[in-house]
């Protein structure tokens, strides 16, 4: 904050609590703004020359440059290749947090207000910071979810025909059943 709006006296609100947290701006390049998913983002762990890359609140950045802190054995590293938003507010790094939920979770249910304000703090870290940079969005991979729709759909149409073949049985039951009643009356 003191960098950002060239004043040192900046930092004051955010140590006594009372800050406003900063508006994130709108990605200018947004457009070019890349689109990661949750698989590719877990590949950027520093492992074989990869670089290492976090996400909060869905987006990611690269911290490649704070080695000593995210790459293996440092003390970020937990959240390196994936999105740990709830860790980032409860301070969590492992197992699960007071409301029962995974500590290294994107979930931001049942967090407190104090909380949401904790993780809002490390992203304007992430925004702001001269070495870390924005990369782009964490987004769920579309190949997936276009074969997890082709596959509802397909299990849709499945089960109306099979209710469309239910239905012709139950006719042809009662048209039987009719011939049978007619030929006893017949009789």
């Amino acid at each position: 904050r003191a960098r950002l709006y060239n004043n040192k006296y900046a930092m004051i609100p955010v140590m006594l609590g009372i800050e406003e947290p900063i508006k994130i701006k709108d990605d200018i390049d947004a457009e070019n703004a890349m689109h990661i998913t949750r698989e590719q983002l877990e590949e950027m762990d520093g492992f074989e020359g990869t670089p290492l890359y976090l996400s909060i609140k869905g987006r990611v950045y690269d911290v490649s440059a704070g080695g000593k802190f995210y790459a293996e054995g440092g003390e970020y590293h937990d959240w390196v290749g994936k999105d740990a938003s709830r860790s980032f507010g409860t301070g969590c790094r492992g197992g699960v947090d007071r409301t029962g939920m995974d500590c290294l979770s994107e979930s931001l249910e049942g967090l407190t207000d104090n909380e949401m304000k904790e993780i809002d703090r490390w992203l304007e870290l992430y925004e702001t910071h001269d070495k870390y940079t924005f990369v782009g969005y964490l987004v769920d991979d579309p190949v997936e979810m276009i074969v997890e729709r082709v596959h509802e759909e397909n299990e849709a149409a499945e089960a109306a025909a099979a209710a469309e073949a239910e239905d012709l049985d139950d006719d042809d039951d009662e048209e039987e059943e009719t011939e049978q009643q007619q030929q006893e009356v017949a009789a």
